[in-house]
């Protein structure tokens, strides 16, 4: 390996020929706040003789002409002419834009095109590979309680049994370890009920809050509480209701109470997009006393739901028969939710800190909007998170651009892309997807969404991450092949070692690192059900587990995690080097993914915060990390 300089100060400022200055300062953001001073930074190499400048802006679809920004030269900087360009805020107002620089040269004109963190310059004038810009403006105040600290995500049934709780009609527990899932469907999309339980309950997550803090948590983020008949609740029968099998609306009063005792906020899981076919509102089975949509049409909830033939073809979601599609756009309907005295108000008078919307694309922007002006009421803090699967900035969904990032939505995305990004780059395939979450998915997120962000390595929708990092070819296995399949020792380990590494890299970076209940212990599991086995109490890997407490414990104790600036230093498929800054210190992270040693040379003495130990000098054994912190000014190098 080559020696690697890396100047904290120098390569901070100067990693591409394009910089965005937020009230005269420079940082990697492309998306500003409506009040800030906003310019653009252009470094055009001296050799293509320019003229004039300028940054034609286009709309959010990157296709109509808004407005021509002229450049201001600034003078020259080594072998650059160096022009800044102001943004018309009052012109342009809250929104996406693409821009496009356009230079006049002796020899003509030519159009400027971004490609890996660069503008290149030629004579095509067609509108690709724009720079983004957006402007926004935030109503509620930045969510700010659990910054800093760890969101772990808990699929309640399957996470510590305890309690007394009702066991409805139709449901089977469980007693007793489970070495397998004993209910899965014949092939993935077949129908099940889903209504075999382990018996995990809200007091059992009670019982181990002092487990869960001891993980640096800030926040639980629950799989939906609301009745249901199946054990992950996505069917809702009664959103105002806490399933009785989890220990109901006493258990959950009492689990808020003692979370906000040890400062856990709680955050559910918002499914308002579908309800369950066998709930109150649809009641297709005659299981309620309510009259229902499939009962009659002159039922309350009729309206709520589209039915092409009465009773028996309706909408539903992704086409799946039990789950019957809702509209919250119709008023009624809508009203339920977020009306005064409705599903959100209830909730929240309970004192849980916010909700993650379920599939938030399929979600009008209005609706989420409603939702989090209602969440807003008489809190000065509190979260409204959104299931987004690709960069949510320039998320386009059923033909138009969602507004998530504009200031009236969304406080932060399910990170899926740095999820990609490190799974690919810990299991051999390259660097160009962690380098776009990185990169674009990360400058593209205004500063309050940004730190707020939940990144994840996994969820109830994926893989287990240590068997995806085992890398075993799972294509064409049944559900009966994949209910009884585990790693051999020798994948194991290299899975427990890339854990480590991609934990690390999930935890230092801007955001909050969620962690899916099992997966610091060593939990494996391929595609739902077999990812949704109980948490292993008494059996966890300990070498992940403390890693994960350690982590956790950086995080709780070094504030530049809860919103100090980010930097990507270096990332090639051996060595990625990237930085947290606070103005003072600096904070770099360090992977070393190749099989060979490597040495680390400070200019002055840092701390690994993960050893603890303090020097100029360390070595990183393979497939190793360090978090180090240093003075702002020291130079790293790498060999």
């Amino acid at each position: 390996m080559n020696p690697q300089h890396f100047s904290v100060v120098e390569m901070q400022h100067n990693r591409a020929e394009y910089k965005y200055i937020h009230n005269g300062k420079v940082g990697i953001s492309t998306a500003f706040e409506i009040k800030e001073k906003a310019e653009i930074l252009l470094n055009i190499p001296r050799a293509l003789g320019t003229t004039s400048a300028f940054i034609d802006v286009f709309d959010e679809n990157a296709s109509g002409w808004i407005l021509t920004t002229e450049g201001e030269w600034q003078g020259i900087e080594g072998e650059y002419d160096c022009y800044v360009f102001e943004v018309n805020r009052d012109q342009l107002g809250v929104g996406l834009y693409f821009i496009r620089p356009r230079i006049l040269v002796l020899g003509g004109e030519l159009f400027g095109h971004t490609w890996a963190g660069g503008v290149y310059f030629d004579h095509n004038g067609e509108l690709t590979n724009m720079m983004q810009l957006t402007l926004s403006d935030f109503k509620y105040r930045e969510p700010k309680k659990i910054r800093g600290g760890v969101i772990y995500h808990i699929f309640v049934d399957r996470f510590k049994r305890g309690g007394r709780c009702e066991v409805p009609d139709g449901a089977r527990v469980l007693r007793g370890e489970w070495k397998a899932i004993p209910e899965y469907p014949e092939y993935p999309g077949a129908p099940l009920y889903n209504n075999t339980f382990w018996g995990g309950t809200l007091w059992g997550i009670i019982d181990k809050l002092d487990y869960i803090k001891s993980l640096g948590t800030t926040a639980i983020y629950l799989s939906p509480i609301f009745r249901a008949s199946s054990n992950h609740k996505y069917d809702t029968a009664d959103y105002m209701t806490v399933d009785p099998i989890f220990g109901g609306d006493a258990a959950f009063t009492a689990l808020i109470k003692a979370a906000k005792e040890k400062d856990i906020e709680i955050i559910l899981d918002g499914v308002f997009n579908h309800t369950g076919a066998d709930s109150i509102y649809f009641n297709r089975y005659g299981r309620y006393q309510k009259i229902g949509a499939y009962q009659s049409r002159r039922s309350e909830f009729f309206s709520w739901y589209d039915f092409q033939q009465f009773p028996s073809k309706y909408t539903c979601w992704w086409g799946i028969e039990i789950l019957p599609r809702i509209n919250p756009d119709i008023p009624e309907c809508r009203e339920y939710f977020v009306g005064e005295g409705g599903v959100v108000d209830k909730y929240r008078k309970m004192g849980i800190y916010g909700f993650r919307l379920d599939v938030a694309d399929e979600l009008s922007d209005d609706f989420i909007c409603k939702i989090k002006e209602r969440l807003s009421c008489d809190s000065e803090d509190n979260i409204l998170y959104g299931e987004v699967w690709e960069d949510a900035s320039n998320k386009a969904s059923y033909g138009h651009r969602r507004h998530y990032y504009l200031g009236d939505e969304l406080d932060g995305v399910m990170n899926y892309p740095l999820r990609l990004g490190i799974i690919d780059y810990l299991t051999g395939r390259g660097c160009d997807k962690l380098g776009y979450a990185m990169s674009d998915v990360t400058s593209n997120a205004p500063s309050h969404i940004l730190h707020t962000q939940m990144n994840l390595l996994g969820t109830h929708d994926t893989e287990r991450i240590l068997s995806v990092l085992g890398d075993l070819d799972t294509s064409g296995m049944s559900n009966a092949q994949l209910s009884r399949l585990h790693m051999d020792p020798g994948r194991r380990n290299m899975a427990v070692k890339r854990l480590i590494l991609a934990y690390t890299i999930l935890a230092t970076m801007p955001g909050i690192p969620a962690i899916f209940y099992g997966d610091e212990a060593g939990l494996e599991g391929y595609r739902d059900p077999f990812n949704r086995m109980p948490y292993p109490w008494g059996k966890e890997n300990r070498k992940l587990l403390e890693h994960y407490k350690a982590i956790g414990k950086i995080r709780n104790e070094n504030p530049v995690y809860k919103e100090g600036e980010f930097s990507l230093l270096h990332l090639d498929n051996e060595l990625l080097v990237f930085s947290r800054t606070d103005g003072i210190d600096s904070y770099i992270t360090v992977i070393n993914n190749s099989d060979r040693e490597i040495s680390l040379s400070f200019s002055t003495e840092g701390c690994n915060l993960y050893s603890e130990t303090v020097s100029d000098s360390f070595k990183l054994p393979s497939y190793n990390q360090g978090i180090f912190k240093l003075p702002l000014n020291s130079i790293l190098e790498v060999n």
